[in-house]
């Protein structure tokens, strides 16, 4: 019977019911065809306080050889396009996905991309590769060994309570498996915050397990919060064949009889130097050893945990890392070699796997370029001396209740502004600036504290009372605590996936800790309502470490702080035209940019202005500058060619007047 539409007039959809998916099952099996495959979430996209979600990107066709093993995707269009038409489509999605083969059909035909060769062509609806012919295809132009083919063919751990791979650890899987069984012994994994490293790390392990690819693993953390997660959590699936060190219980005789064992570096090398890992295991003992968060000094030369490392030498060793390369050490890719694979937040963000963000920077009255007044004490009663201080000085070296105060008020300020309580991290300098900050804050919100003492807590290294506290902080169910300050204790490994408020009030020393701290808020929790967060930056070191390929771009916010006369307030990016006939206009809006950067073309250019600027020269230019500093936070406005005044809503085709 003929179709009842003529075939120049069906949709993608009808073309794809009556010509591609016949074409399809004539030589694949059902079971191995899905269809409209969503493979990411889609972006959040942020408009003031609102988050919307953009649809997440979906393949037509997706071909698998095994569950965990697709091979390649199919992209249809109607018939009013050429057949090569979704051929580019299926490719970026094909590269996307790891994929080695793309296809194209408009229900004429199809056209077929070839990574492994770069050959193109095209053939007819009847044609298509059966299975057996891809896989040969597949087999043989990648060189796959009888070992790829075996680790390959081993599936993956699943069960009611856990999920399947997302796209991306997929790829990390499967590259990581797959270079193991090519015999490389030195692999790094790069993966942000959030995206499931360890969940990562137990699938390949699990695979390796059963394929009997290796039959002892060491797991090394260097804190026993992380190891605890990792077995309760990822791991619990091999509960049974765990076995969490402990160096002063162990017998040699009888630590032999797990398969996955954890262990702290700490414990392996003491603080008085003895190797008690030799004293445990032969040096053949472990097949694979992996590194967790491999940045913070396991694999460093200068380090003494490095000597686990070479004391089994001659096992496989993967370091995972949610930092790209050291600029200090470059500790990762001299130990691990380059990554086998790399998923930034910038990515992460983009599919709407992980939360994001905005920093709203405050420029605080005693800051930077702060200089006393004469006679002005510290907060021991000690004169201040007579200089220019800077951000690195204020809790580090001197002391001012003043400053302490005006932060605290900042952040109250903010919350009472949007909901006192969202999770709230503040990192201070030391645990002593710490407690500080825990007892003004405490101080200026008396009226929460009295509905519950635990509204505000300390919670840091030193602090048994604080560190009692952590498991309710993490908890995504517990109301209390609602605001944790701390020094070091909670910027890494510590999952508080509900974090919506991230407080920048101390020096951050390198890239690598900045985006640990960064990590802690990029978990979404959109059934409970988290779906982005916010950094509120006192040092300024958000601009210190940007890193757009990695992060992707900040978006920067005024503070609202009410300006007063002679003082300076921070400038992130006005955008104004540059005509030799006109002075700044009276139109501002707040970027996230770097000063010189050149916006538009032609006379109709515009360059940005980031600074501080002293609040009586912007009042001279424009004196409406004050109404837009005391607005509330997070608002970005504009004035219009009517002189109305709008508030600006950014979106992926620009910028809308509302």
């Amino acid at each position: 019977m003929e179709p009842i539409i003529l075939k120049q007039n069906m949709t993608e959809e009808d073309i794809k019911l009556q010509y591609i998916t016949p074409a399809l099952t004539s030589k694949w099996e059902r079971q191995k065809i899905t269809m409209e495959t969503q493979i990411t979430d889609g972006k959040i996209n942020l408009k003031g306080n609102l988050a919307v979600r953009q649809p997440g990107k979906r393949v037509d066709y997706l071909l698998y050889l095994s569950a965990n093993n697709p091979i390649a995707v199919v992209e249809a269009k109607d018939n009013h396009h050429q057949v090569s038409a979704g051929l580019q489509q299926a490719m970026d999605y094909a590269k996307m996905l790891d994929l080695p083969f793309a296809f194209s059909s408009n229900g004429d035909g199809f056209a077929e991309h070839d990574f492994l060769t770069g050959a193109e062509r095209q053939f007819g609806m009847d044609e298509f590769p059966t299975e057996a012919e891809l896989s040969d295809r597949y087999k043989r132009e990648s060189g796959l060994t009888p070992a790829q083919e075996a680790a390959m063919a081993q599936p993956y751990f699943s069960s009611q309570a856990t999920y399947p791979p997302r796209y991306y650890q997929r790829i990390a899987i499967n590259r990581t498996v797959d270079a193991i069984a090519r015999g490389q012994k030195r692999l790094l994994l790069v993966m942000a915050t959030g995206t499931g490293k360890t969940y990562t790390a137990f699938q390949i392990v699990y695979r390796l397990l059963k394929s009997e690819t290796v039959h002892k693993v060491l797991y090394l953390a260097d804190r026993n919060m992380l190891v605890d997660q990792s077995i309760e959590q990822d791991f619990a699936p091999l509960q049974k064949t765990i076995h969490k060190v402990n160096v002063k219980k162990d017998q040699k005789n009888t630590v032999t009889s797990y398969e996955v064992y954890f262990s702290l570096y700490q414990q392996l090398v003491g603080d008085d130097d003895q190797e008690h890992f030799s004293e445990l295991f032969a040096p053949d003992f472990f097949d694979l050893i992996i590194v967790d968060e491999c940045h913070r000094g396991s694999a460093k030369e200068e380090s003494r945990w490095r000597r686990v490392l070479e004391y089994f030498s001659d096992a496989v060793q993967i370091g995972m890392t949610a930092t790209p390369k050291e600029t200090k050490y470059i500790s990762n890719l001299s130990y691990f070699g380059e990554p086998v694979y790399t998923y930034s937040l910038k990515e992460g963000i983009e599919d709407g796997f992980l939360a994001p963000f905005k920093v709203i920077n405050v420029m605080t009255n005693i800051g930077e370029g702060w200089r006393p007044r004469k006679g002005q004490l510290d907060i021991y009663g000690n004169e201040i001396p007579d200089r220019i201080y800077t951000n690195s000085d204020y809790d580090y070296n001197i002391i001012i209740e003043d400053r302490i105060r005006e932060v605290a008020q900042e952040i109250t300020r903010y919350l009472k502004s949007t909901d006192r309580m969202v999770r709230t991290i503040v990192f201070c300098a030391t645990e002593d600036a710490a407690l500080r900050m825990r007892d003004m804050l405490a101080q200026l919100n008396q009226d929460m504290v009295k509905q519950n003492p635990d509204y505000v807590v300390r919670i840091t290294g030193s602090d048994e009372i604080g560190k009692s506290k952590l498991d309710y902080f993490r908890s995504t169910t517990e109301k209390y605590p609602v605001i944790a300050t701390t020094s070091k204790l909670l910027s890494t490994g510590a999952d508080i996936k509900m974090t919506k408020l991230i407080v920048l009030d101390e020096m951050i020393g390198s890239m690598t800790e900045f985006k640990q701290i960064l990590g802690r808020g990029t978990r979404l929790r959109e059934k409970e309502g988290k779906t982005h967060f916010t950094v509120m930056d006192f040092r300024n070191v958000t601009r210190l470490f940007a890193d757009p390929d990695w992060d992707g771009p900040l978006f920067c916010y005024a503070s609202d702080r009410v300006a007063q006369d002679g003082c300076k307030v921070q400038i992130m990016d006005r955008l104004f035209p540059e005509r030799e006939d006109m002075g700044w206009e009276s139109g501002w809006a707040f970027y996230s940019g770097d000063e010189g950067d050149v916006y538009g073309e032609g006379d109709e250019y515009y360059e940005s202005h980031c600074g501080f600027y002293d609040i009586r020269d912007l009042c001279r230019i424009d004196p409406d500058i004050i109404r837009f500093l005391n607005l509330p936070y997070g608002t970005m406005q504009m004035r219009g060619e009517d002189g109305a005044w709008y508030e600006v809503i950014r979106d992926d085709e620009g910028e809308e007047e509302t």
